[in-house]
């Protein structure tokens, strides 16, 4: 299965913010939006990440003064990213190997999407299921 095949049945919605945004707005948004990460963009082009690892490594460190930080001082700068034709097997390898949960899908420099590693779950019990009910099928057939 491919990342476009992903995008296609979970959308092309992605959840951005700007760099200058504080610690504390961006906790309130992950709560408001229920997710874990959001892509740092500036004029279209994505800056970085912040996660809820970040947040929580910064406020281990600085305590509750961080909650006013603006998270382009906290973000993940080195931003893996995907592209349509990428397949789910290689996404789920640069997550596993880089021990991150999200990669945003490019295209030609444009923000096109965002893939968690739940999407990558989902998507691989669909297709066990998917065999599961062929290989059933075969066997009542025969």
């Amino acid at each position: 299965m491919r990342i476009a095949d992903v995008l296609q049945s979970k959308g092309t919605a992605v959840l951005t913010v700007a760099p200058d945004v504080t610690v504390r707005q961006v906790i309130d948004d992950m709560a408001r939006h229920n997710v874990g990460a959001f892509v740092v963009v500036q004029n279209n082009e994505v800056l970085g990440m912040i996660s809820e690892r970040d947040i929580i490594r910064r406020l281990h460190r600085c305590g509750a003064g961080a909650l006013g930080t603006p998270i382009s001082e906290i973000m993940s700068t080195t931003v893996f990213t995907c592209a349509l034709d990428d397949s789910v097997d290689s996404l789920a390898a640069t997550m596993t190997e880089h021990r991150i949960r999200h990669l945003p899908v490019v295209v030609e420099g444009s923000l096109r999407g965002i893939v968690s590693i739940g999407d990558v779950v989902k998507s691989r019990m669909d297709e066990l299921e998917t065999e599961r009910d062929h290989l059933e099928s075969y066997i009542h057939r025969g």
